[in-house]
C-alpha cells in the first residue's frame, strides 16, 4: 500500500538513474569505516536530455526496490543538478523510514557489513545501525562458541528481518531492532501460564535473563527471572545458582506486551513449601501440637515484627469486621527473612477468610472475617501496604 506521494521535479528517467547510482555520493563517503562483502555496479548510460518525465516518490512493500519511482509526463526541459537528484531521493528514503517507524512494520534489510557496536543495515539509499543488544538471541544461542563479531562477519550478505526503532534524519541516525521484529512475530504465540525451555543469558544482581525456545529449534524471545522468582529457599546471590549458558525450565508469570517484556519463575514449577508443609505445621482439626516450640495457642502468640501495623489498619478497612492471629508453625527452612503475606485459595466458611504471614521460619495463620470477596480482600490488603510503611 502506497503511504505517500511527492512530486519533486522533471528530469529525465535515464539521467535520475545514472545520476542516482553516481559513485560520487556524498552520503555513503562520510560513513565510518565497516567490514563489508565485495560488491560491482554497472554503469546506466544516458541516453537523452530531451525525453522529460516528473519524478514522483512512493513507499514500496517491495523491500527490494527502491523507495523513488519515475514516471514519464510534461512537455518541457528541466536539467536537476546531480546532488538536488541525491538529495531528493534520500529525503523521500527517510520518509519511508519514518512511515516505517510510524507503523511498526518489519523490512526485510540487508546486511552490508558491521562494526564494533553492531550491524550496517541496507534501507533504499540509507545505511542504518542495528546495535549488537537489538539482535534476536537466536543467533548467539545456535552458536554459542562464536564471538559476536565472527557471528557478525557470517552474516554480512544475508537478509534480516528488523524494524525501525529510531529515524533522526537531522542526525542521520536510522537505528534498527531485530528483536522488535521478533517480539511481533513470536510473542503471540506464547501466553502466562506456559512452560518453556530456555537458555540462560546474561546473569545480573537483581536476576538471569533467559532465551525461550521456540518449536522450530531457535530462541526467539527473552525474559526476565527475577532474584525471587528463582527459588523457594532464600537467594543471597543468584550467581551461586544459574550461570551463562545453563539449560532451564521456565514458566512464564506474566506478559507486558506494550513494553514488550516477559517475566518468568523458575520456582513456580514447584509447589510453595510452605503450602507443602502447612497440614504438618498447623492441624487442620484445631488441635494443638504437643511441642510447644512447633505450636502457640492464639492467646500468647505475638505478632510477626510489622504485622500488628497491618492487623490495624485492615481492622478500619470498610467491609472487614475481625481480624485474628489464629495460630502458628515453624518452618524447616527459611523462605524469606521479610515478611510476606499469602492470602488462602481456600473457600471462606462463615465469611472468614485465611491469611498465612511468614518471616523467616515462623509462619502464623490469622483469620478474617469480612462481607469481601477474594479480590476486594486483594485489593484492601494492597491499600493497606501502601499506607504501613
Amino acid at each position: 500500500m502506497r503511504i505517500f506521494t511527492a512530486i519533486l521535479g522533471s528530469v529525465t528517467a535515464p539521467s535520475f538513474l545514472s545520476q542516482l547510482f553516481s559513485a560520487n555520493d556524498a552520503y555513503a563517503s562520510s560513513l565510518p569505516a565497516f567490514h563489508t562483502g565485495h560488491c560491482s555496479c554497472s554503469k546506466i548510460s544516458h541516453r537523452s536530455r530531451h525525453s522529460i518525465s516528473t519524478l514522483k516518490v512512493s513507499v514500496s512493500e517491495n523491500p527490494n526496490q527502491s523507495a523513488t519511482t519515475t514516471t514519464p509526463f510534461s512537455t518541457g526541459v528541466f536539467e536537476a543538478s546531480p546532488d538536488s537528484i541525491r538529495q531528493a531521493r534520500r529525503s523521500a528514503d527517510w520518509k519511508a523510514a519514518r512511515a516505517y517507524n510510524d507503523s511498526g512494520s518489519i523490512y526485510e534489510g540487508r546486511i552490508e557489513g558491521f562494526n564494533n557496536g553492531g550491524l550496517l543495515i541496507r534501507f533504499y539509499s540509507l545505511l542504518g545501525f542495528l546495535p549488537f543488544p537489538q539482535l534476536s538471541p537466536s543467533h548467539s544461542c545456535k552458536e554459542p562458541q562464536k564471538t559476536i563479531h565472527d557471528i557478525a562477519k557470517g552474516l554480512i550478505g544475508s537478509r534480516i528481518s528488523v524494524k525501525i526503532i529510531q529515524v533522526e534524519e537531522e542526525n542521520r541516525k536510522l537505528i534498527f531492532s531485530e528483536r522488535e521484529a521478533a517480539w511481533s512475530k513470536f510473542s503471540k504465540r506464547v501466553n502466562v501460564g506456559d512452560i518453556l525451555a530456555g537458555r540462560v543469558g546474561s546473569v545480573e544482581d537483581y536476576g538471569a535473563f533467559v532465551h525461550l525456545l521456540f518449536p522450530d529449534g531457535l530462541y526467539h524471545l527473552t525474559g526476565l527471572v527475577h532474584v525471587s522468582e528463582v527459588s523457594w529457599d532464600l537467594v543471597q546471590d543468584i550467581r551461586d545458582i544459574l550461570s551463562e549458558g545453563d539449560e532451564v525450565k521456565v514458566k512464564i508469570i506474566n506478559i507486558d506486551r506494550q513494553k514488550s517484556r516477559i517475566t518468568l519463575s523458575i520456582k513456580q514449577l514447584e509447589e510453595d513449601p510452605l503450602l507443602e508443609t502447612l497440614d504438618k505445621v498447623i492441624a487442620q482439626d484445631g488441635s494443638v501440637d504437643p511441642d510447644p516450640l512447633a505450636m502457640n495457642s492464639s492467646s500468647t502468640i505475638e505478632p510477626l515484627p510489622g504485622l500488628e501495623a497491618i492487623i490495624q489498619e485492615l481492622l478500619i478497612e470498610e467491609g472487614v469486621d475481625g481480624v485474628r492471629i489464629n495460630r502458628q508453625g515453624f518452618e524447616k527452612r527459611v523462605v524469606s527473612q521479610d515478611l510476606q503475606l499469602w492470602l488462602s485459595n481456600a473457600p471462606p466458611v462463615d465469611r472468614k477468610f485465611t491469611l498465612l504471614a511468614r518471616a523467616g521460619r515462623q509462619v502464623q495463620e490469622i483469620q478474617l472475617t469480612t462481607t469481601l470477596d477474594q479480590e476486594g480482600i486483594k485489593k484492601a490488603l494492597q491499600r493497606v501496604l501502601e499506607r504501613v510503611p
